[in-house]
């Protein structure tokens, strides 16, 4: 069963999808961090000041022994308080779109950079080409 194991860990999809799982992990938190800390500032600054993640609508009723500001999100959710955080949905998706953006345009590139599959399986193996030539000076000193 460990040989088995060992085999399955050590097969090239599974080592990939380690690395790709690692890899995004790290590319969330860079895309994170441009989000939070360059886009959405820009953002708020071009709209007034404008904060996304403190736009919420209450749902309930808030504690009796609240003493927190009643506009402060994260301090009224800890509390308790129902909240629907439409604000933060909106960040969040903003984020995605920002990700995908991203990688839509890491794999453009990289398509731009790759041969095309016809490209590839056009190009033929030198001995091929080689052979060919010969092939053709043949068949010229024969006419």
């Amino acid at each position: 069963m460990l040989k088995e194991f060992k085999a399955f860990i050590m097969r090239g999809n599974v080592l990939d999808l380690a690395v790709a799982v690692i890899i995004g992990a790290a590319f969330g938190k860079i895309v994170s961090s441009l989000t939070d800390d360059i886009l959405m500032p820009l953002i708020g600054k071009v709209t007034g000041g404008l904060d996304f993640s403190s736009y919420f609508i209450k749902l309930g009723p808030v504690p009796a022994n609240y003493t927190g500001s009643l506009t402060d999100y994260a301090a009224l959710k800890k509390a308790g308080v129902p909240l629907l955080g439409w604000g933060t949905f909106l960040t969040q998706l903003i984020d995605f779109l920002i990700i995908a953006f991203v990688i839509f345009l890491i794999i453009r590139a990289v398509n731009r950079v790759m041969p095309k599959p016809e490209e590839a399986a056009a190009a033929e193996p030198a001995d091929v080409t080689l052979l060919r030539e010969i092939r053709d000076e043949l068949r010229a000193k024969k006419a």
